[in-house]
């Protein structure tokens, strides 16, 4: 079994755009020993295609999970925030710590299994984080 020297996780939402509902995010650690053809952006990928690919990730990835902010932490948090805590929530779901996250190509570097911050920019902590 190969180690791996560096466990990255990437993250993303869905679910921002529409007037209603909860927010959800996915969190997945791929197998770079696994690759999968046509990863892209899922915006500008067929229903069918994203399905395929869906499928292929679960199957291939080394941890992957997905998470939710509520109607209502929306409401009292605002979209945005409620988005990174639905990311945080995908994160602290994997079953595998990740030693970086990525999201959208910008790294993050896990401090502690709960606690996220922005690398060298000074950018705001997830919702909910410490330190």
């Amino acid at each position: 079994m190969a180690v791996l020297k560096l466990v990255v996780c990437g993250v993303d939402e869905a679910g921002r755009g529409p007037l209603a509902g909860p927010v959800y995010a996915a969190a997945v650690i791929l197998d770079p020993a696994r690759r999968i053809n046509g990863l892209a952006d899922s915006k500008i990928l067929a229903p069918e295609r994203r399905e395929v690919l869906a499928g292929r990730i679960k199957e291939r990835a080394i941890a992957w999970a997905v998470a939710r902010a509520s109607v209502e932490e929306i409401d009292r948090l605002n979209i945005l925030r409620a988005s990174l805590l639905a990311m945080r929530r995908a994160i602290e779901s994997i079953a595998v710590t990740p030693k970086e996250v990525s999201l959208r190509s910008k790294k993050i570097y896990l401090v502690s299994p709960k606690t996220l911050s922005k690398s060298a920019s000074g950018r705001r902590k997830l919702p909910g984080s410490r330190g």
